[in-house]
């Protein structure tokens, strides 16, 4: 949760359309900076949310009020010669704007955008809208591969800004506590981003609520926005695995 919430300070405040604004991202992931910034985790009570970083090649952002409505949707597959598609989409608010053209709804993408373009002494939110300019998307469909450039596993959600989160929590499962797909996207949800820890708390086992709760880690809320959606495929010894959210009505299925 910690690493979230600086993960999501970070990304809030710099990312936008890459043609428009300059989007640190080297400085980002550089180590020495990614070790800073992780130094700030507490290690017993959590404290107040934390502020964004100063990563090299960051200019001064205002900070972003952008709402991200529900509407999408990802899927995964993988054919019979082994290509791989990790795929989300988006018409962004339910139905989009509404409108139908030729069979296919529009878009409206323009609630992608920050609310509030400028700070009071004019400076601009990264994904502050502009003519021509690509909207600030949480979209982030992943596919693992190993050093050898090998298949390992492919997944992603909808879920507006908490894809992240919900991306971040499936792989964990898959990568490091070696779960089952299904298994992993099965785990509960939890959110941090910013102030509030969006959850499950419900489907936490006992005693995990009230030990977080102790360490300034209080879960509210039903899982964010909206909710996770999420697919994945991974290879295992015994070959193919999926895995499909149990909160929708995917489903993971060999042909």
């Amino acid at each position: 949760s910690q690493a979230s919430r600086l993960m999501y300070a970070d990304r809030d405040r710099y990312f936008g359309d890459p043609d428009f604004v300059d989007v640190p991202v080297e400085g980002l992931l550089d180590p020495a900076y990614l070790k800073a910034r992780a130094a700030l985790i507490p290690k017993d009570v959590a404290g107040a949310p934390p502020a964004p970083g100063k990563p090299r090649g960051a200019g001064v952002r205002a900070p972003d009020a952008t709402q991200e409505p529900g509407g999408t949707t990802h899927f995964v597959i993988v054919d019979g010669e082994g290509n791989v598609v990790s795929m989300t989409t988006t018409v962004e608010s339910l139905f989009g704007s509404g409108r139908m053209v030729h069979g296919f709804f529009l878009n409206n993408q323009l609630t992608d955008f920050s609310f509030s373009p400028t700070e009071k002494d004019g400076v601009p939110a990264a994904n502050a809208v502009a003519p021509g300019k690509r909207p600030r998307s949480s979209m982030a469909p992943a596919v693992v591969l190993d050093r050898k450039g090998r298949f390992v596993a492919a997944v992603g959600s909808p879920g507006g800004n908490s894809i992240l989160a919900y991306n971040l929590k499936a792989l964990v499962g898959v990568l490091d506590w070696k779960l089952s797909m299904q298994e992993a996207v099965a785990l509960p949800n939890l959110i941090a981003r910013g102030a509030p820890y969006m959850s499950e708390a419900a489907k936490f086992p006992p005693g995990v609520v009230e030990g977080l709760a102790a360490r300034g880690v209080v879960l509210v809320g039903a899982g964010g926005a909206e909710g996770s959606g999420l697919h994945g495929v991974m290879v295992t010894p015994q070959g193919l695995s999926g895995g499909a959210d149990p909160r929708r009505e995917g489903v993971a299925r060999k042909p």
